[in-house]
């Protein structure tokens, strides 16, 4: 889409008003015909009757006589019979009807769009699936892939996609691996740095400057700082580039790149599904603080390994790529095991506490709320997540990721993992915000899971 296109709905919004107008237009002619047609039939008649002469016997009061005219003759303009007047009569009244059908009927009507459901009926959990599909319908992203995964099982119970705008029978973005991680990144900061033993949740990071950009100017800390400071679990739930990267230049290139093998990346699976995330900071200077925050495009990520990131640490588990039985060539078929070692306890505990921040205190918080969700249900769970956004070019756009989890308090045997990406197009419409629909996901998945027997 260019610059100046506008959203389908827009369109459509623009011709129905056009016609609108164009049908009062022709009504207003229609009315004024019949009102003022009367009026010239009336003069025409008037026209045509004798002319009366004023001779001493009419000013006595005695009128020439006239002809009697014939019921053929009363109407000016009629020259036919009455049956042959009305045939007339219900010719124009047919013919206005017809001018008026044709403004209200597009010339162009836009084809009814025919709903395969194929692939809903296919997936695990039919009802989720379909809610997935009447969403990506009615938000309309530009390219978008929607994945849920159930924790215990590994396994993939629902999907959905969208390619310029329409809705795909198939998930062929589950292992494109050329999607900017953007910020999902900074998951491997904080888990290496807590590998490191050197911080922990509440450790104190300077915080200098915005947190969306990262100047040079950023990164240079005196020895002796005493300016502001933001905590580590704060700086990971706020998406603040700046602290995540002096985080990123302190531990090293070598622990981060150690941490991001734990969490999948730089990694050919079995059969290629899905493809090699790439993770690859340089030793030092300002390439390795654009990687430990994410604020580069060659930190790429697939959706299958950002659910498999987050069901590791949600399940403290070694990394497992999600799998589905009948999603033959986008995901695994089975359960494989990975040459990946596991993180910490304290590790895995803080990287679950950074995204539960993220959700209370951080940039998921505003949408991943009682606005989008029933609060009983909110209250219910457990919400953990980390929010992304970057622009991009295979395809191009605005991507904006979450990647998170859902977990049952009184039973956290009840759980889901939720990844969601957009693009969206840099000039023109876009879509609800991802976090919007991952937590209309989430609310609705509760609906069918917390409240059953109650």
């Amino acid at each position: 889409m260019t610059g100046h296109s506008k959203h389908p709905d827009e369109i459509l919004l623009r011709r129905n008003r056009c016609i609108a107008a164009g049908v009062f237009i022709i009504l207003c002619v229609f009315i004024a015909s019949c009102i003022f047609g009367k009026d010239e039939q009336s003069a025409t008649k008037a026209q045509e009757q004798p002319a009366i002469q004023t001779t001493p016997d009419t000013l006595a009061g005695e009128l020439p006589a006239t002809e009697t005219p014939s019921p053929a003759a009363t109407d000016g303009n009629a020259t036919g019979t009455p049956a042959e007047m009305q045939s007339d009569k219900a010719e124009n009244l047919a013919n206005a009807q017809a001018s008026i059908v044709a403004a209200i009927a597009p010339e162009n009507a836009p084809e009814p769009e025919i709903i395969d459901s194929v692939h809903i009926k296919n997936q695990k959990d039919v009802f989720l699936a379909e809610k997935i599909d009447q969403m990506l319908r009615r938000f309309k992203p530009m390219h978008s892939i929607v994945l849920v995964v159930e924790p215990k099982s590994n396994e993939i119970v629902a999907w959905g996609e969208t390619k310029d705008y329409k809705v795909q029978n198939e998930p062929d973005y589950f292992t494109r691996n050329t999607f900017p991680a953007a910020s999902l990144a900074k998951t491997i900061t904080i888990a290496a740095a807590m590998e490191s033993n050197r911080y922990s949740l509440n450790s104190p990071i300077p915080d200098r400057g915005a947190h969306h950009t990262l100047y040079k100017n950023q990164l240079r800390v005196p020895e002796n700082y005493t300016g502001p400071t933001i905590e580590l679990q704060d700086a990971y739930a706020k998406s603040a580039n700046p602290p995540l990267a002096i985080i990123g230049m302190n531990v090293g290139a070598s622990r981060l790149k150690a941490a991001a093998k734990n969490l999948g990346y730089n990694m050919n699976f079995p059969g290629g599904l899905p493809g090699r995330s790439n993770y690859a900071p340089p030793d030092s200077g300002y390439g390795l603080a654009e990687a430990s925050c994410g604020f580069t495009e060659a930190t790429t990520l697939t959706p299958l390994l950002a659910a498999a990131q987050v069901r590791s640490i949600l399940m403290k588990k070694p990394l497992e790529i999600p799998w589905a039985a009948n999603l033959d060539g986008y995901a695994p078929k089975s359960r494989i095991a990975l040459d990946v070692d596991k993180f910490s306890e304290n590790t895995y505990y803080g990287l679950r506490e950074a995204m539960i921040r993220s959700i209370t205190n951080g940039t998921a918080r505003k949408h991943i709320s009682t606005r989008n969700m029933a609060r009983k249900n909110f209250n219910a769970l457990n919400i953990g997540g980390k929010t992304g956004s970057l622009d991009g070019h295979d395809p191009y756009g605005r991507y904006e990721w979450f990647m998170g989890f859902a977990q049952a308090k009184e039973d956290p045997s009840k759980s889901l993992v939720v990844v969601i990406l957009q693009v969206h197009d840099l000039q023109g419409y876009r879509s609800q915000p991802a976090c919007q629909v991952a937590a209309m996901i989430i609310n609705y998945w509760a609906h069918q899971n917390l409240n059953k027997g109650n």
